[in-house]
């Protein structure tokens, strides 16, 4: 092979964005992948006889806000979304005879079931914060679909003029989701639903700048979640099938072990079964971990000292969450929740304090005394991930730590594990009487195994902390927040370590990809 335009590391989503925008263009692209199985967190398995199980992602709440599967016709390519509608729903609570809060697209549908469970001021409430907030979603949506800057931040943030418009929608953003949530509403219940939605993205809504975490579930109503047909990889299928259509190739069990400028170029160092292999490109998508994406810099020569003192400012945090799929007989009896309604996601929460309690305990090194789940059973809008007559569900939980005890502690997740699952299970139990005798198959992922099996490093599957100070014009540091590495020409990042950060949205990848065409119409003139 001689010099390729594009080498890209690792398959998961926004690098496969990036190099299929970069093939569209007539690039010569090549994805090095060291998993067998490509697309990182959005990849489907058959875990169980007959069951197509997600690895990660299932729900794409913010992909199909920006554009990117009709800027790569990817419904040509087999992708097909069908909308979880009700994007979200809160069961009755155990031991009540509450109704159920349901979030359909429709917000008429929704008032009203508000109105029932909760009073009438709340459906009026709900409709003022919908009405507020979806602009202000799709301002952050437009924020996040290109290089973060002060002057496009300022224009997708503050559009109107003036000293009282800049300082009341700064404090708008910068607000905590629970002050969002209390200026709102009176109903606890309601605001730990919209809560758990918000926090989704890692942190606890009290933390400072989470109040847009909350405000996103506005944008619900225009365009709910979608769930890929065959399963979250199906993305992937078709970012893969589009890639090909334009001469790219994708090599799996090929991992990336060092990253070298020489000249004009790179040198890219592949391992192979039968030795290292080189591969020389004018430049480089690094689509994975940006941890990872500088130790392999620096295993190509590049300055220790300066990468030594990124890896000390970079948060990866304690942890997030850890995950339980499920093959059942039956799907969850949630009260009032049949499974036509169990198209979104089921927030089981009912208060805040039940979402405070467990983050302070991972952040204290231990698992949480209650879990707080999220379940999430889409055979029933997608028959065909399951056997007929059975269901595929996934139980999400926070927070759990990835370093149980806290740093240096020598317990292993591996002796908990199955113990933690089956408190999950149990306190789903509670709000679906009868779940846990349903329960056929199990696969359980701690922070660890997220880590050792999809390179979320300590077990988290945002990267890095969602936190304001790591967010926009800081992700994941000011230096490297332009998604380049100084002193490294012709190589851009993308993934969920840079803006706008994790979650199914390939606009990391996208940037990267027009970066990198506008570092090969400058490398045209070079002979390499």
């Amino acid at each position: 092979m001689g010099t390729i335009d594009v080498a890209v590391v690792g398959s998961g989503h926004n690098a496969l964005v990036g190099a299929a925008l970069l093939a569209a263009q007539g690039r010569d692209v090549a994805v090095f992948e060291a998993d067998g199985v490509p697309g990182g967190a959005v990849s489907t398995v058959e875990r169980f006889p007959g069951y197509r199980v997600d690895r990660g992602s299932s729900a794409h709440l913010m992909f199909r806000h920006t554009g990117i599967a009709e800027e790569l016709d990817l419904a040509a390519h087999g992708l097909r979304y069908l909308e979880c509608d009700p994007w979200a729903f809160a069961p009755t609570p155990p031991g009540t005879d509450a109704p159920p809060i349901v979030f359909r697209t429709d917000l008429d549908a929704t008032a009203e079931s508000v109105a029932a469970a909760c009073g009438a001021r709340e459906a009026a409430a709900y409709r003022r914060f919908v009405a507020d907030w979806t602009p202000r979603a799709r301002a952050t949506m437009a924020a996040f679909g290109s290089s973060p800057s002060a002057a496009r931040l300022g224009r997708a943030f503050w559009p109107t003029k003036g000293r009282a418009s800049l300082t009341r929608m700064s404090r708008t953003y910068l607000a905590s989701g629970d002050q969002l949530l209390d200026e709102y509403f009176d109903d606890e219940r309601l605001k730990a639903a919209l809560a758990w939605f918000g926090a989704q993205s890692g942190p606890a809504m009290s933390e400072p700048g989470t109040a847009p975490m909350v405000g996103f579930a506005a944008l619900m109503h225009t365009l709910p979640p979608g769930r890929a047909v065959g399963g979250s990889g199906a993305l992937t299928a078709a970012l893969i099938s589009r890639l090909a259509s334009d001469g790219g190739t994708v090599a799996l069990d090929s991992p990336v072990t060092a990253l070298c400028r020489e000249g004009r170029a790179w040198r890219v160092t592949v391992a192979t079964p039968d030795g290292d292999r080189t591969v020389r490109a004018r430049t480089v998508l690094a689509g994975c971990h940006i941890l990872t994406t500088l130790g392999l810099l620096e295993r190509g020569g590049y300055d220790a000292g300066r990468i030594a003192g990124w890896r000390r400012g970079i948060q990866v945090g304690p942890g997030v969450g850890m995950v339980l799929r499920l093959g059942t007989t039956a799907p969850p009896a949630f009260d009032g929740v049949p499974l036509a309604d169990q198209a979104g996601l089921g927030l089981l929460t009912a208060d805040r304090g039940h979402l405070a309690r467990a983050r302070g305990d991972m952040l204290a090194g231990d698992p949480p005394r209650r879990p707080a789940v999220l379940a999430m059973t889409f055979s029933g809008l997608d028959p065909s991930i399951a056997p007929a007559g059975r269901h595929n569900t996934t139980l999400w939980a926070q927070w759990y730590p990835y370093a149980l005890g806290g740093p240096g502690a020598r317990r292993d997740w591996s002796d908990v594990a199955e113990r933690e699952a089956d408190r999950i299970v149990a306190e789903t139990q509670q709000w679906a009487p009868g779940f846990a005798d349903a329960v056929e198959h199990r696969y359980v992922q701690t922070p660890s195994t997220l880590e050792s099996e999809l390179g979320l490093l300590g077990g988290n599957v945002m990267h890095v902390e969602m936190a304001l100070h790591n967010m926009l014009l800081f992700r994941p540091l000011p230096e490297l927040a332009g998604a380049r590495v100084p002193g490294a020409p012709g190589l851009a990042l993308a993934g969920a370590s840079m803006h706008p950060g994790g979650g199914v949205n390939g606009s990391s990848g996208r940037i990267a990809a027009r970066l990198l065409a506008r570092d090969l119409g400058h490398l045209a003139r070079w002979r390499l």
